[in-house]
């Protein structure tokens, strides 16, 4: 099953997201072809300020112990994270 994390940045987070971003980038590089989809979500200013991951997981508990273990959830960065099934349509 398909699972879309997306996570959402503490305001003023930015240099937390820039000091562990190496760490996070190896972690989904870890998930190997379960990873079809990752990247920081923008403000208007175009500043990173959050995440959208979509991996094919067994489970969503799965999916909750990914976003739990993810080098910025460890460093603190996020301010809550949503998970949720889904169904790629297209293309």
């Amino acid at each position: 099953m398909l699972y879309v994390i997306h996570c959402f940045d503490k305001a003023d987070h930015l240099q937390v997201r820039m000091d562990n971003r190496p760490a996070h980038v190896e972690f989904l590089k870890s998930y190997g072809d379960k990873l079809h989809a990752a990247g920081p979500t923008l403000d208007a200013e175009g500043n990173m300020n959050g995440s959208v991951v979509i991996l094919d997981l067994e489970s969503e508990e799965e999916a909750a112990a990914f976003a739990s273990s993810d080098p910025y959830a460890n460093a603190g960065l996020f301010e809550h994270v949503v998970i949720q099934p889904w169904k790629k349509v297209l293309p």
